[in-house]
């Protein structure tokens, strides 16, 4: 019997592509033999980038010209003490014997042409045999840099803003200096309290020095803004400054005027200006968090000329009450009075600025509101680039110190300038901190090879920031010296 019924003959598709097989995952257990036979390993391939940065902007020559040092040094020429210093607080080693952890590292090694890093001591017996100036020389260092860093990064900011501000190091020993002063976290202990500037756009560490514990004076103040000013790059046309009621004072307004700095300091109370606060004309505020806004001229004891004070007042039983009826939630109002320095005088609490600027007090309220971000860029220094780790007693080696850390600090900085995205507006430049960059683009498991007279790394094929880190290399090999400057590697320029 035949059956005449349709068949199904239909061909089915051939494969289009060749399936990837999917190794099966390594086996990791208790009993995983392990040896100590490979070599050139390195957990820091991300110091490469550095190294090409340095290299290329002429760092060596930089330094060998600027400090002077009468000293010999044998185990390694001065440079490379100093970048090898320099690279260790980078690396995340705040403390000069932590430095052994690293001492025979193949890419450290490498990128100082040594076979390993001296010991502690003859580092410690560096650091002492440096004279004093070597800490400003160490910032005219910095200085020259940055403008070769702007140059090559196509950075033509015509408008700065300085955040000053000062932090307070405890010492636990008996370092010179060192002082019983202002020091609310750990109260009646030795300290210092340095000073430093950065810069709100770029985030830059621009000038700075170690200060011991008593408070800054006016003239010393007004030193810093003096210095701060004429640190700033050639393109830079539009300077404002920020500060806290910590640099309140007459000679730091002239300084800021004679620089033709715009400002605006937080002012600290006394009695006559308590006294203005209350007969001044207050009206309603509704575009800050304030109840009532005023703005007066007044002409402070010791001061040349009247200014400009604006005045923000918070009515205490009214915020009392808001207190009350949150729950479960200390006082918010503690840490915002805390940051701004808010008088504390019934029934009212006050926030008082004086300015040479011309916005409205909303406007300047929000502006001074940005400076916090000073703080957590002292925050990043002490916690991440070993400021407030100092080595000796001496406070001339104390002050080197202080300005090495801030060299690994800027050394982050300036590696993100080089790896921003190409945008035109600095409003638009994103922060990365050494803690997170140091995750993201230094801790890089590499290996080292070398065949036939040559050197090579291997980075793994699983490192998830591939494209970003051959884009800041091609970036940086590609650095030329063109007419007595560095031809820009980015574009657009940043402004």
């Amino acid at each position: 019997m035949v059956k005449r019924g349709k068949k199904h003959n239909r061909k089915r598709a051939a494969k289009q592509a060749i399936q990837a097989t999917h190794p099966e995952p390594n086996k990791i257990g208790a009993s995983t033999p392990y040896d100590f036979e490979g070599r050139n390993l390195t957990p820091y391939g991300g110091l490469l980038p550095v190294a090409t940065m340095l290299e290329k902007l002429g760092l060596q020559q930089l330094l060998e010209a600027t400090i002077t040092s009468k000293r010999v040094t044998r185990v390694m020429s001065l440079y490379k003490f100093a970048l090898g210093i320099v690279l260790g607080f980078y690396v995340g080693f705040q403390r000069l014997n932590q430095l052994r952890f690293i001492a025979r590292d193949p890419i450290l090694t490498g990128v100082l042409g040594v076979d390993a890093l001296p010991p502690q001591s003859t580092l410690w017996r560096f650091l002492a045999g440096l004279h004093l100036n070597v800490a400003g020389q160490v910032l005219k260092i910095q200085q020259a840099f940055r403008q070769r860093v702007w140059e090559a990064a196509n950075v033509k900011l015509e408008t700065a803003t300085l955040d000053t501000d000062t932090t307070v190091h405890t010492v636990y020993g008996k370092q010179m200096g060192a002082r019983k002063n202002y020091n609310p976290k750990n109260k009646g202990k030795l300290s210092y309290q340095p000073i430093l500037t950065f810069m709100a756009e770029t985030r830059e560490y621009i000038y700075g020095d170690l200060h011991n514990g008593d408070r800054h004076s006016g003239k010393e103040i007004a030193a810093h803004i003096q210095k701060v000013i004429a640190c700033l790059p050639a393109t830079v046309k539009t300077i404002y400054g920020r500060a806290d009621s910590g640099f309140y004072c007459g000679e730091a307004v002239e300084a800021y005027e004679a620089g033709h700095c715009q400002f605006i300091v937080c002012a600290r109370k006394t009695d006559r200006l308590v006294e203005e606060l209350q007969k001044a004309e207050w009206k309603p505020s509704k575009q800050t968090d304030a109840d009532e806004e005023c703005e007066f001229t007044y002409q402070p004891q010791g001061w040349a000329k009247p200014y400009r004070f604006l005045a923000l007042r918070y009515d205490k039983a009214a915020r009392e009450k808001k207190n009350d009826k949150k729950k479960n939630t200390k006082k918010p109002d503690t840490k915002e009075a805390e940051q701004y320095q808010l008088f504390d005088t019934a029934p009212y609490e006050y926030r008082v600025f004086v300015t040479n600027m011309t916005g409205s007090i909303a406007l300047l309220a929000w502006f001074y509101r940005q400076r916090a971000g000073a703080e957590n860029l002292i925050k990043e220094a002490n916690n991440d680039a070993g400021l407030a780790a100092y080595p000796s007693s001496r406070f001339d080696m104390n002050r080197i110190h202080f300005q090495l850390a801030m060299v690994a600090y800027n050394l982050n900085a300036w590696l993100m300038l080089f790896n921003r995205e190409p945008v035109a507006d600095a409003a638009k430049l994103k922060h990365t901190t050494l803690a997170i960059a140091r995750l993201r683009f230094l801790f890089i498991a590499a290996k080292i090879w070398s065949h036939a007279g040559r050197t090579g790394i291997h980075y793994s094929d699983q490192y998830q920031e591939q494209g970003l880190f051959q884009r800041l290399m091609t970036r940086l090999r590609s650095i030329k010296l063109q007419d007595l400057a560095f031809r820009p590697v980015l574009h657009p320029a940043l402004k």
